[in-house]
């Protein structure tokens, strides 16, 4: 594939590593100095771009991306009062776009299983949910978006939950989930969700290695989308409808 990477950062750096080990071939990279070398010339010779381009930045890059008429996958978290906008303008454009929290094939996972336990516990009384998420220091948002989907997931499937609340800040309503994160050293990302009741704990928890596993995920969804049209999910590309 030849990909334009829009975003640098920690995980476009990882991307490029191990995009180019795979023979793929990295046409343009941006960051917040330099949008401007992602354009209609540059654009034409893509056939996928991967936007890490962080939270401020996001939805405007993947519009412009789409509008050039390349398929996208979008990793950055925190802009998502303007998915549905972004979603619309590629079907609009008989474009091509994926969008995760995630990208870790085992978050996604994790993800599949979240909603099957959720769906499982709606039947059973006596246990309360309960979110955890630890990232490194340098990680701004907070919970993180895979903390929100799995807060959102639950949401969905469990007719006792109505929304989530960060646990460090206040104590939660009924009906609101408690989301604790922790910021601490260079934790790649830990994840668990937890059922307690009097009698005992059930847990699902995933735990980063490193960016690879994220990396890798993106690149398996750019191979998809790169010959497809429409708005995609993880689920999707890793066939876990």
């Amino acid at each position: 594939m030849k990909i334009a990477l829009l975003g640098y950062g920690r995980m476009g750096r990882e991307i490029e590593q191990l995009a180019i080990e795979g023979g793929d071939e990295i046409i343009v990279k941006t960051d917040v100095t330099s949008p401007e070398v992602f354009n209609p010339q540059t654009a034409a010779l893509c056939d996928v771009a991967i936007e890490f381009s962080g939270p401020a930045a996001a939805a405007e890059t993947i519009l412009r991306a789409l509008t050039y008429g390349v398929p996208v996958v979008s990793g950055s978290t925190g802009w998502l009062e303007r998915y549905d906008e972004v979603a619309r303008y590629c079907t609009e454009r008989n474009g091509s776009f994926i969008y995760s929290s995630n990208y870790s094939i085992g978050v996604n996972i994790l993800f599949r299983l979240n909603i099957e336990l959720a769906r499982i516990m709606r039947g059973i009384p006596g246990y309360n949910a309960e979110i955890g998420e630890v990232h490194h220091a340098a990680k701004v948002d907070a919970p993180s978006g895979t903390a929100i989907t799995l807060a959102g997931q639950i949401t969905d499937q469990h007719n006792s939950y109505s929304g989530w609340v960060k646990a460090e800040e206040e104590e939660p309503e009924r009906g609101m989930i408690p989301v604790a994160s922790v910021r601490e050293g260079k934790v790649p990302g830990i994840h668990s969700v937890t059922w307690r009741s009097n009698d005992d704990i059930i847990s699902l928890k995933h735990e980063a290695l490193g960016r690879r596993g994220f990396a890798t995920g993106a690149l398996l969804a750019a191979e998809f989308i790169s010959t497809r049209r429409g708005v995609f999910t993880m689920k999707d590309v890793l066939n876990l409808l």
